[in-house]
């Protein structure tokens, strides 16, 4: 796997009320300081990829179109992380891996992220952005929805303003308000919020907090779910079948 770091800082980190642009180098990639990387193919359409940094490791999984697939691959893809103690599966006991596999045969690849630095809000802003970017130099993507879980969900929110001319929705699970007051430089852009009402670390008000902050956007209520979301695998996906191929314009 190659990529092109870039020559300028892109526009999208300098629109109104986006996170402060990456200040060690002009994109997210240059932000990140790779000293070495390495990838390998676990699977013919599952990467494992490992960036190393002075201030971390960053992994990803990047679920590839098949050459075989079923449909061919679409210039846009889907970039999913975690809380605040990171991981790669997201909530719902592998909902990310799902989608992963699910929407790799659709055409659209699906890159997952775990933090070098979990719960440290700029720099998880960062390696979800050079994912993105990844995305796009990489992949080809030219549209990129974001996910995000718990603490994920504000880092997709702020990626998502940051990056706004690139990234075309944002998902939340269980999100946290705090990091998402700037939700409303997503401006109108699609925003769905999935919450349980038992949650049990996060109130559903923080998902209420997020929507009312960006103006738009449309909440799901996970009945009788926790945090984790477990008992909503289902209605999650049933709802992103739908919600994703109108996000992407596929």
């Amino acid at each position: 796997m190659s990529h092109s770091d870039g020559d300028a800082a892109p526009d999208e980190w300098n629109q109104p009320g986006s996170p402060e642009p990456p200040r060690s180098g002009s994109t997210p990639l240059d932000a990140l300081g790779v000293i070495g990387s390495q990838d390998v193919m676990i699977t013919p359409t599952l990467r494992h990829a490992e960036f190393f940094t002075m201030r971390g490791l960053l992994t990803l999984l990047w679920h590839e179109p098949s050459e075989i697939a079923p449909r061919p691959p679409v210039p846009a893809a889907i970039v999913a992380c975690g809380g605040a103690m990171g991981g790669l599966l997201g909530p719902a006991e592998g909902l990310y891996q799902r989608l992963g596999v699910q929407w790799a045969a659709n055409g659209v690849p699906v890159l997952r992220v775990d933090y070098r630095k979990p719960n440290d809000m700029d720099r998880c802003c960062v390696d979800v952005a050079a994912a993105v970017q990844l995305a796009v130099v990489a992949g080809g993507a030219q549209r990129v929805v974001l996910m995000g879980h718990s603490f994920g969900g504000a880092v997709a929110v702020r990626v998502g303003v940051g990056l706004s001319e690139t990234v075309a929705g944002v998902v939340t699970f269980s999100t946290q308000s705090a990091g998402c007051e700037i939700a409303g430089g997503l401006a109108g852009k699609p925003l769905l919020l999935f919450h349980g009402d038992r949650d049990e670390i996060l109130p559903m008000q923080a998902s209420e907090v997020v929507k009312a902050i960006a103006g738009s956007g449309e909440l799901i209520v996970c009945e009788g779910d926790g945090h984790l979301l477990a008992k909503s695998a289902e209605l999650m996906m049933t709802k992103l079948d739908e919600w994703i191929p109108r996000t992407l314009g596929m």
